[in-house]
């Protein structure tokens, strides 16, 4: 497949049809390729995986990594016509009945960003935005240069101000009154 016109707008229907071993995202029907990435992202979505996965064992909510085709359809649009396909760092789910195929058709309850200079521009401001319109109620943006995280939660539709934390921190995660992330294991790189 030729790389996808960057005037077209794109829906999963086509990112379907997109070579297995490429990793891409649609937002808002435009593509966008992903690379690989850092060794310290994937230690701190490891570490994260470790703590949400072993809290939520037997559980009703599940948590995914990346890759996981996050579909976040606008009102009214089918999962083939979706245009908004991300691949979220962790997912939490508790709407088991909306996993699909290769991943989930619908809002998570959380989802963690971990940027890097390449997707830092896009996790604050494009994938923030839709986040906060399609009404995912947490949302984390870690930075593993900096050690720190920023989490906002929805309140009246909208994100407020973030919640920030650095690498001496325990994050208590709103959605489930009894878990805590300890952040010196996050970044213990």
């Amino acid at each position: 497949m030729p790389i996808p016109d960057l005037k077209k707008k794109y829906t999963y229907a086509d990112y379907l049809t997109w070579p297995e071993d490429e990793r891409w995202e649609i937002i808002d029907g435009v593509p966008y390729m992903l690379a690989a990435p850092s060794w310290q992202h994937q230690a701190v979505s490891r570490e994260l995986m470790v703590q949400f996965g072993s809290y939520l064992k037997d559980k009703p909510c599940e948590v995914f990594a990346a890759p996981f085709d996050l579909r976040i359809p606008c009102e009214g649009e089918k999962d083939e016509d979706t245009k908004n396909v991300v691949q979220p760092d962790i997912v939490v789910i508790c709407d088991k009945k909306r996993l699909k195929g290769t991943g989930f058709y619908g809002v998570p309850t959380l989802i963690i960003e971990i940027t890097s200079p390449a997707t830092a521009r896009k996790d604050k401001i494009q994938k923030f935005n839709m986040y906060e319109a399609a009404g995912v109620k947490e949302y984390w943006i870690v930075e593993p240069d900096q050690r720190v995280v920023m989490v906002f939660l929805l309140e009246d539709g909208r994100y407020g101000r973030p919640h920030t934390y650095s690498e001496e921190d325990k994050i208590k995660v709103s959605i489930f009154e009894d878990l805590e992330i300890d952040l010196k294991s996050v970044f213990l790189y």
